[in-house]
This record gives structure tokens, sequence and C-alpha cells, in this order.
């Protein structure tokens, strides 16, 4: 089966780092656009960070530029997302998620991926 799994979430204090990992199984990440979410508590899940095919170019929302750094090992067949200067607005539940095969650039709109984790738990203590 196809499956994503994200892992490296936990509880830090504002201003610490995290680095979250997304291992894929069932397909090549490198053939697709992978992008990372978050969900806030009582807010949509909205796009963070997102790497295209092949590595081509990779996307940060405003609110994480400069903090957030995302990339991808191609031989352990996982996406990173290293996270710095984490505040409690980067709380909620963090998802990976690959595009529809076939689709090359990045992507904001979650509804253009079909393949999701779990998600895993980031929390920010003021």
């Amino acid at each position: 089966q196809v499956q994503l799994v994200e892992s490296g979430g936990g509880l830090v204090q504002s201003g610490g780092s995290l680095r979250l990992s997304c291992a894929a199984s069932g397909f090549t990440l490198d053939y697709y656009a992978i992008g990372w979410f978050r969900q806030a508590p009582g807010k949509e899940r909205e796009g963070v960070s997102c790497i295209s095919i092949s590595d081509r170019s990779t996307y940060n929302t405003d609110s994480v530029k400069g903090r957030f750094t995302i990339s991808r090992d191609n031989a352990k067949n996982t996406v990173y997302l290293q996270m710095n200067s984490l505040g409690p607005e980067d709380t909620g539940v963090y998802y990976c998620a690959a595009e529809a095969f076939g689709q090359k650039e990045c992507s904001w709109s979650r509804l253009r991926y079909d393949y999701w984790g779990q998600g895993t738990q980031v929390t920010v203590s003021s």
C-alpha cells in the first residue's frame, strides 16, 4: 500500500527546533511534489512548505519563510521539514502529502494531493 508516515513531532519551547520526517513506502517520493501542511486547533489545514518533483524548487508560506526548510533524501525515500525559531503559532498537527502523479509543481491546495500521512503533533509552549 502507498503510505506516508510522519514522525519527529513533540513538545518544544518557543525558539526551539524540530525536524519532521515523512517516510514513504509503496512509491518513490522523487516522482512527486511533496507538501507539508499543518492544522492548528480550531483552524483549517494550511500549506506550510513544498518541494517540487526532482527538487526543482521549494516553496514556503510567508509565515514560515526563513524559519522552515524542506528537503528530500531520495536514498531514504524521505522528506524532511526542519523547523527553527518555533513559536506558539506553529502549534498544530503536521501532515506530509504527495501530489497526484504527473503534477510537477507545488500547490497550496490540499485537493491536489492524493496521499496523506496521519500527522504528527507539534506543540510549542510560550
